[in-house]
């Protein structure tokens, strides 16, 4: 066949475009939902990390809490994504009525939260102390210096490897079809399978996968370009 018969085949023929569309939407929806529970669960544990290196983990609860949250990094870090994904599904949920895109978002959430919480962490850190002493003795409480003063700080320093991650995320999000969800991906062997023409379904799903990492990589130049104009 030529290519305007592969294409047909592939994508006009019985709407099988459908296949590539409905999986963009689902990428998009476990991105978008994964990473604010990525940031929101990184921001705590990078608190409670951070807080401990600071006072030295002279609490008990507070080295209960780091201890708990380096185990947490330990395992997440050092495991596969996709063999969280199918734990997840088949042993944490193994229930064929749960919903595939909640726990394709709670497991990217928590897997992505991981490594939000180290990048936010070193953003923590990497602020001087003297900010920090400078709140207090303003009469602000440790909380309210961290909110007020070290996070708006840190925030900014961290932005560009936190957008990184998230474009990292984005293509993580290509192993849902482990879980039967349709993701572009899933939807590009879908249609593989009932075409047995391999080419352009996969190169389809390529080629979205470039085009979004690509906008998104020119965002987050922008965005370093903006962010050390504002510096100067």
């Amino acid at each position: 066949m030529n290519f305007r018969e592969e294409f047909y085949l592939n994508f006009i023929q019985d709407e099988r475009w459908r296949y590539i569309t409905k999986g963009l939407s689902t990428t998009f929806t476990v991105t978008f939902f994964a990473v604010i529970l990525g940031v929101a669960l990184g921001i705590v544990i990078a608190l409670i990390r951070s807080t401990a290196d600071k006072s030295g983990s002279k609490s008990v609860v507070l080295k209960i809490a780091d201890w708990i949250c380096k185990v947490y990094l330990t395992v997440i870090r050092g495991t596969p994504a996709m063999i969280q994904l199918l734990i997840m599904y088949y042993i944490v949920f193994a229930s064929p009525n749960v919903s595939k895109q909640f726990v394709a978002i709670l497991s990217f959430g928590i897997n992505s939260a991981a490594y939000v919480a180290e990048i936010f962490r070193s953003g923590i850190m990497s602020i001087d102390n003297g900010q920090f002493e400078a709140g207090r003795s303003l009469g602000f409480s440790y909380a309210q210096t961290m909110i007020y003063i070290v996070i708006p700080q840190a925030f900014k320093n961290v932005l560009p490897a936190l957008a990184n991650e998230f474009i990292t995320l984005l293509k993580e999000t290509s192993i849902c079809g482990y879980i039967a969800l349709t993701d572009i991906t899933h939807g590009a062997n879908t249609i593989r399978s009932q075409t047995y023409s391999p080419l352009l379904p996969l190169l389809a799903a390529a080629l979205i996968y470039l085009i979004i990492v690509s906008i998104l990589s020119t965002l987050v130049e922008k965005l370093e370009r903006r962010l050390r104009t504002d510096a100067r």
